[in-house]
């Protein structure tokens, strides 16, 4: 059952990242935004430890979710663009 939390968890927080960064070169999709979502999540969660704001095996909030999510959404729409060009 976790999983599916997980899942849902990442596709919240992927759709508010996309929400708050739009542009050309977001992903498109449920399982991408999904990924994006959880990958975002673990990103916030390792800066906020590695910057003290978590104990390690403490588990970011929402918004560092958001923002680890933002980051790689920044990253993906770099390596997108320079794909294209």
């Amino acid at each position: 059952m976790s999983i599916i939390w997980t899942i849902i968890f990442g596709l919240v927080v992927g759709f508010v990242a996309k929400f708050l960064m739009p542009g050309d070169n977001e992903p498109k999709g449920f399982v991408l935004t999904a990924l994006l979502g959880i990958v975002g999540s673990f990103v916030g969660t390792f800066l906020g430890q590695a910057i003290g704001l978590y104990n390690p095996g403490e588990y970011g909030g929402w918004i560092a979710s958001i923002i680890g999510a933002m980051i790689v959404l920044w990253i993906y729409s770099r390596v997108v663009k320079q794909k294209t060009a």
